[in-house]
């Protein structure tokens, strides 16, 4: 087990790399340890975007500790997943320490691409250092002219290429991220428009200049991070713990698994019901905390796209139980430039806008923003609901988690936001754990 310091116990870690490989001897310490320690039900949380094994960990003992109390009963085990992502040090978890660096940047202006994020960046992309000095350079120097954002978008499309290697599609007609090979300082002029409808604090002011397209040039870098991030959490989802769950169902039969996962980790987790061995139906249940994927992953056919489906259609009828999604309309991230990124991916429609999901279209909806979609027979219900005991024994159920996933500046608004007793009560609703 890892970390005497957590807020529960018996907890154990797994840590994943970029290509979904665990480290041997956690895994086998968790499968071995797993029965003698009594446990029946087991929550295995997998983190979206963090920087490092401490900040993952951190956030794990301050999710997990209301729940002894909330379930006194219950004989629960707790596993953290650690798998490698990254956070840009603007976008801070509410009520979550921040780092001295973070702090600072705040407080008075400096460069665009902080120490912390630098850090994060050259440990996410190993072997890029010389492009990533460069691409700070740039974001600092801002300099004149379109073809100064084409070498900038040249530049973050080198990082694409480390997630292209990785993963799969959220659904049959995802495709390539054309928006880092197509002409970046559209790209770059949209995000600019899009955080100054959004209030971002990196945006112009008032008055009637049009925004600067240097000032989507860092939004630009973000996408290229996130959609690394993305598919590398498939990857681990898929060749990573979805095996690990079918060891510890064949070592420890009884033991009830319940996978939560915040932002990318809720593709992580859903993506491990991908590479769950056949006649696997040890995980009673799925929940997804502001899932940083398409809501429609599970669908059968696409509704704008009917010959096409979800990349996990019926997965989730892998699961003993629900899948339940909570999500939020104050997720800026998801709501506003998921679907712009996504939308730029493949389509050169100019659209702008706070609310830019509902502009766009459902074609480039995010799960955090509003639940799992074009799967028959989803429930919908608001976080009260969910609560009273309104989840279904089985299928899909969209929780709105607005009432208390609501607090965060842009650009990621609340996205983050999920560190909220009501939010471990859905995680045992939903696993009927007493």
């Amino acid at each position: 087990m890892a970390d005497p310091g957590m807020s529960v116990t018996p907890y154990w870690e797994l840590t994943f790399d970029a290509d979904g490989d665990v480290d041997g001897p956690e895994r086998d310490r968790l499968v071995a340890q797993v029965t003698a320690r009594g446990v029946r039900d087991l929550i295995v949380f997998a983190h979206g975007w963090n920087n490092d094994r401490s900040g993952a960990t951190a956030l794990y003992r301050s999710f997990f500790a209301p729940v002894p109390a909330l379930a006194p009963r219950a004989r629960l085990g707790y596993v953290g997943v650690i798998w490698p992502s990254m956070r840009f040090s603007d976008e801070p978890i509410p009520d979550f320490p921040r780092s001295v660096a973070a702090t600072e940047a705040q407080a008075a202006p400096g460069p665009a691409l902080d120490k912390d994020t630098r850090r994060a960046l050259l440990a996410a992309f190993p072997g890029r250092a010389s492009v990533i000095d460069r691409l700070a350079r740039m974001l600092d120097e801002r300099p004149a002219g379109t073809g100064a954002l084409t070498e900038f978008g040249r530049l973050a499309g080198l990082l694409v290429e480390d997630g292209r290697r990785q993963g799969t599609a959220d659904t049959d007609e995802d495709g390539e991220p054309t928006v880092f090979t197509g002409d970046p300082a559209t790209a770059c002029a949209e995000f600019a428009d899009a955080l100054a409808a959004a209030g971002s604090p990196g945006a112009p002011g008032e008055g009637f200049s049009l925004p600067n397209p240097w000032d989507g040039a860092k939004e630009l870098l973000r996408q290229a991070t996130y959609y690394t991030m993305k598919r590398r959490a498939g990857t681990v989802g898929a060749h990573g713990l979805g095996p690990v769950l079918g060891q510890l169902a064949h070592a420890a039969p009884g033991v009830r698994v319940h996978l939560a996962g915040h932002s990318f980790g809720g593709r992580l987790v859903s993506f491990a019901l991908l590479g769950l061995p056949d006649g696997v139906g040890t995980v009673k249940s799925v929940t997804l905390l502001q899932g940083a994927f398409s809501h429609y992953a599970f669908a059968d056919r696409l509704p704008q796209a009917p010959h096409k489906a979800g990349a996990l259609k019926d997965r989730q009828r892998r699961i003993d139980g629900p899948l339940v999604c909570c999500y939020s309309h104050f997720d800026t991230a998801l709501g506003t430039f998921y679907p712009l990124a996504s939308r730029l991916a493949g389509d050169d429609r100019s659209c702008l806008g706070h609310e830019i999901a509902a502009v766009l279209g459902p074609q480039w909806g995010a799960m955090g923003h509003d639940g799992v979609q074009a799967v028959p027979g989803t429930a919908r219900l608001d976080l009260a609901a969910a609560l009273a005991g309104g989840l279904p024994a089985r299928g899909c159920a969209n929780v709105d988690a607005a009432a208390v996933v609501r607090r965060g500046g842009p650009p990621p608004g609340a996205h983050s936001d999920i560190l909220h007793p009501e939010l471990a009560r859905v995680i045992l609703a939903a696993g009927r754990i007493a």
